[in-house]
């Protein structure tokens, strides 16, 4: 949807999966688009320094997220959550979604 004025899909996976999740890395978002791994690093590198998004060491994995200081942060969220509210219903679902550890097996659902 924001391909044409991003540039890229790629590009528009990266900010929009951000956008829903607050972080992410990069074989994440490739696995849930399932896109090409090179692609998303390459978009990740790019925001990161065009200075839209920063990142930070978690172990061994670059965790990504948007930059607070970036001076048009507001209106780019603004243009993702409009953009998020046209994805399919089953997507926007399992991008909100943020299970990141398996539940106990005894807790209901």
């Amino acid at each position: 949807m924001l391909e044409p004025i991003l540039g890229s899909k790629s590009s528009e996976q990266v900010l929009i999966f951000l956008f829903a999740r607050d972080t992410g890395y990069a074989t994440e978002i490739s696995r849930f688009f399932d896109s090409d791994l090179y692609a998303i690093q390459k978009q990740l590198a790019r925001l990161e320094n065009a200075e839209i998004l920063v990142s930070m060491k978690v172990g061994r994995t670059r965790v990504y997220q948007f930059n607070p200081r970036y001076p048009f942060l507001l209106e780019l969220k603004n243009l993702l959550e409009k953009a998020l509210s046209f994805y399919p219903k089953d997507m926007k679902e399992a991008l909100v979604m943020n299970r990141r550890r398996p539940r106990k097996d005894d807790k209901p659902l």
